[in-house]
């Protein structure tokens, strides 16, 4: 007979380490994650787990850290077809003689469904579970993501250059507004509004950005402070520094995502911090493009929330968002020769919590906590590499790599387990990466 007070569940998830993130600086030992549905709803030590639960789902993973899913909170997904093809520039030569011609002349809705789809590819082996796109076509990114089960915020791109995709700052609002449609239904799916930069978004078109952005309550997600050019060019062009131009329109606030934040002074700092807007640091991009690198000990003495990205694989290589953080923290060590500044704890937030928050879904995801969804990532430290382990937290950022990466659930389904995914065939990405080469190469 059957113990009715043994509650049946979809997955039940026990591991030897849990780092949940929430409380601050928790490791828990041989506990359980109780998963039911969509959402994550107890966790347990794992010998009281049989009395408690039961489920066909149970998967015991003796060597395993469980963290969150971890969060991309900037990147432009569909640029993993142009992976490698204009390296070793600065950004605006990047950007002018290479990265706009190839857009112009490839860029269509097969190209971002396609790119979107590989690097949705990309990421999931790599532990990503949610990340913060910003790209032409938001229409056919949706069905990449769709296809993916990632979870995806989608940024509805807009400049006021003419590109393939719109003429002008009103079209290209117009034309993402009307893609939003297209998923506003989907639970994995949340919109923002991307302005792409200060320099190609007109006070006219920001200010429309905005209007939008709070008749719908949309984050705004921008690259800023970029490069030392970008805010000379301000100063000619407005006599005002991008952010102090930005908070003028009504622009930074807590929904306000700057992408980038390299050059910031005390002033531009005080700005981010009164208005509780949210930093995106990109280091690895922001190295490759030689930007310079973001001052990560200021932004947190300004106690603002700073998250991770990649930055597209044009001006990174790689949709791995762990290397990234590791990354970080070591520059933010080397600068201020400090080496506890950026501990593995606070790393470790950057990709979860803080990104969740810049988001605006810290209430649903970023954490391992009761009533979240089900986004969790695995890894296996029964490697030569990752052992012996003294403390879990610390060999996560300092030790282990995407390739210890085992198992990825979004929203309670396991959408990757060693090796292997289950919503995306991986052989024909690489098909689609290849077809995709062979054009590029024989007609650039």
């Amino acid at each position: 007979m059957t113990d009715t007070r043994i509650q049946p569940v979809s997955t039940i998830i026990s591991a030897k380490w849990i780092c949940p993130v929430r409380p601050h600086n928790t490791v828990l030992e041989d506990h359980s994650i109780i998963i039911d549905e969509d959402r994550i709803i107890d966790i347990v030590e794992t010998k009281k787990v049989a009395s408690l639960y039961q489920s066909n789902q149970h998967f015991q993973l003796h060597h395993h850290i469980v963290t969150p899913g971890l969060i991309n909170a900037h990147t432009h997904a569909a640029m993993n077809l142009f992976r490698g093809f204009a390296d070793d520039q600065p950004l605006h030569t990047w950007l002018n003689d290479s990265i706009w011609p190839l857009e112009k002349k490839w860029v269509t809705p097969d190209f971002v469904h396609d790119g979107t789809l590989i690097a949705c590819a990309e990421m999931l082996k790599s532990g990503v579970t949610t990340f913060n796109e910003m790209y032409f076509y938001p229409e056919a990114a949706s069905r990449a993501i769709k296809q993916s089960g990632m979870r995806a915020n989608i940024g509805l791109f807009v400049m006021d250059y003419p590109s393939n995709y719109a003429n002008d700052g009103e079209d290209y609002l117009m034309k993402g507004l009307e893609a939003r449609d297209g998923w506003r239904d989907e639970s994995r799916i949340t919109s923002s509004l991307a302005p792409h930069a200060p320099y190609s978004v007109s006070d006219k078109t920001l200010n429309q950005v905005l209007t939008y952005a709070n008749q719908l309550n949309l984050t705004i997600h921008m690259h800023i402070h970029e490069t030392e050019n970008e805010i000379s060019e301000s100063l000619k062009q407005y006599q005002i520094r991008p952010i102090e131009r930005l908070n003028r329109l009504g622009i930074i606030s807590p929904q306000f995502m700057a992408v980038h934040a390299v050059y910031l002074n005390d002033e531009d700092l005080s700005t981010l911090s009164k208005e509780s807007a949210s930093v995106i640091h990109c280091p690895t991009s922001n190295l490759k493009l030689g930007s310079g690198i973001a001052n990560i000990e200021a932004l947190q003495k300004n106690h603002i929330n700073v998250c991770i990205g990649t930055d597209g694989s044009a001006s990174n290589n790689k949709q791995d968002v762990l290397h990234d953080m590791q990354l970080a923290s070591l520059l933010a060590k080397g600068m201020t020769k400090n080496p506890a500044i950026l501990d593995a704890k606070i790393s470790l937030e950057m990709v979860t919590i803080n990104g969740a928050k810049a988001l605006g879904l810290e209430d649903c995801i970023g954490s391992i906590e009761k009533g979240k969804l089900a986004d969790l990532t695995v890894f296996n430290m029964d490697h030569i590499s990752t052992l012996p382990m003294y403390d879990p937290m610390s060999h996560l950022v300092y030790a282990a790599t995407r390739e210890e990466v085992s198992h990825v659930w979004v929203n309670g389904l396991l959408q990757y387990e060693e090796g292997h995914l289950t919503s995306i065939d991986i052989q024909s990405c690489k098909d689609i990466a290849l077809r995709w080469q062979l054009k590029l190469k024989q007609n650039i």
